[in-house]
């Protein structure tokens, strides 16, 4: 078994609430259900945590490795565009990782087109809704387990 750590940034407890012409209906609660219903099959076990502040973020990727994990799926949300520190946190512990975002943020405003984590990321999946994070999922346990 792979573990694995699912990280959501800022506002994401807010997730099937908060805009949902945006980001949609489906609540974190039922994205880490869904999540936890196939990670088995895939040979993955999950740990799930969300957090509002980059530091919480930033200490949570720094458990992750201290604990074993053998990769990150994350939606920094809003700190994909701001944070040094969650990159320098994922950089320093090599963990590798998917960047994940719900909504296809290079159709929404220009500063959020760029992102101080997808030229280090394993994979990045944007745009695909909720689904995206069992795409990302499958696509860093297919880095960390190849056929």
């Amino acid at each position: 078994m792979k573990s694995v750590w699912v990280l959501q940034g800022p506002n994401l407890n807010l997730l099937g609430m908060r805009e949902p012409e945006r980001y949609g209906r489906v609540t974190l609660a039922e994205v880490q259900a869904r999540l936890d219903e196939i990670a088995p099959s895939l040979g993955a076990s999950l740990t799930h945590h969300q957090d509002n502040s980059e530091g919480g973020l930033v200490d949570c990727v720094h458990r992750a490795w201290r604990a074993g994990a053998h990769g990150v799926v994350i939606n920094p949300g809003a700190y994909t565009h701001t944070s040094v520190a969650l990159r320098d946190a994922l950089l320093g512990t090599a963990l590798p990782f998917v960047e994940v975002h719900v909504s296809n943020v290079f159709a929404r405003e220009s500063f959020r087109h760029h992102s101080y984590l997808s030229d280090v990321a394993a994979g990045v999946i944007v745009g695909c809704g909720t689904v995206g994070y069992e795409l990302a999922l499958r696509a860093l346990l297919a880095r960390l387990m190849p056929a």
